[in-house]
């Protein structure tokens, strides 16, 4: 099975489900949205998008309620869909440690989602996660994605892995391999087993090409649409997988046996 293991809501759907059966996709893990610039048509629309995505990045503008009512979009969406989608529910940073169980319980345990994410620390917060970490742990170990990429620094990233060493039963998801940190990450994750490496938005193929040598069970096909295509994606791994196996570890194999499913 093919299985795109990062895209976010895209308006319309249909739109999404084309772009899967494009690329011979067979589920997504799909998250919450509340930036669509696939519905820019003009610089200017893009611009004001992204201008709202770089301060969510940054940890401003970003209500509790306005969390709960993406939320809730991409619940309906994976009722709707359940063979073609599977969720990861988002949550605040910045909560207690209860408070960040209680989350969880309710706004992603009850929803039906498999994992929490897209968790986006910024530079210097990292710490914060460490209360989702806990959250997870008593849900019972499900993983977590973290946006690795800017704003966050390499030294963000090495906090983030460090804080992944005290809890080993919780699955780690590295977004975009670290972006610019992808040489450092390869090497500092090879003794950590529950940490993944999101295989989306590099800069360079030589990054999934030698995550999936050295790390072949733990690499993720991921689209991160609508910032890419699912059919790019796929691509740029069918051109730089060293194997026929690995190539299948990573485009499905991998996330499943992280999702259990």
């Amino acid at each position: 099975m093919v299985v795109d293991s990062h895209a976010h809501l895209m308006l319309p759907q249909e739109r999404q489900h084309e772009l899967m059966l494009e690329a011979g996709v067979d589920r997504t893990v799909l998250f919450t949205s509340r930036v669509h610039p696939e519905k820019a048509e003009t610089l200017r629309e893009l611009e004001a998008e992204l201008k709202t995505l770089y301060q969510m990045l940054e940890g401003q503008g970003d209500s509790q309620e306005a969390r709960k009512q993406s939320l809730l979009a991409l619940e309906e969406v994976v009722k709707i869909h359940p063979n073609r989608y599977w969720g990861f529910g988002s949550m605040p940073l910045g909560l207690g440690a209860r408070e960040s169980f209680e989350w969880v319980e309710s706004q992603i345990v009850r929803r039906g989602f498999c994992g929490i994410g897209e968790l986006t620390p910024g530079t210097g917060q990292v710490a914060l996660l460490e209360p989702v970490f806990q959250a997870s742990r008593e849900a019972g170990g499900l993983p977590l994605w973290v946006h690795a990429f800017f704003p966050l620094q390499a030294q963000d990233i090495k906090t983030l892995l460090t804080m992944a060493t005290g809890f080993p039963e919780v699955p780690l998801i590295v977004g975009h391999l670290g972006g610019l940190n992808w040489l450092e990450i390869l090497q500092a994750v090879k003794n950590m087993p529950q940490v993944y490496l999101d295989l989306s938005a590099s800069y360079t193929t030589m990054a999934p090409m030698y995550a999936m040598r050295e790390l072949p069970e733990r690499v993720l096909f991921a689209s991160d649409a609508p910032y890419s295509t699912p059919a790019v994606a796929r691509h740029i791994l069918e051109q730089v997988a060293p194997s026929r196996e690995v190539l299948n570890l990573a485009l499905g194999d991998n996330i499943c046996r992280i999702l259990r499913k």
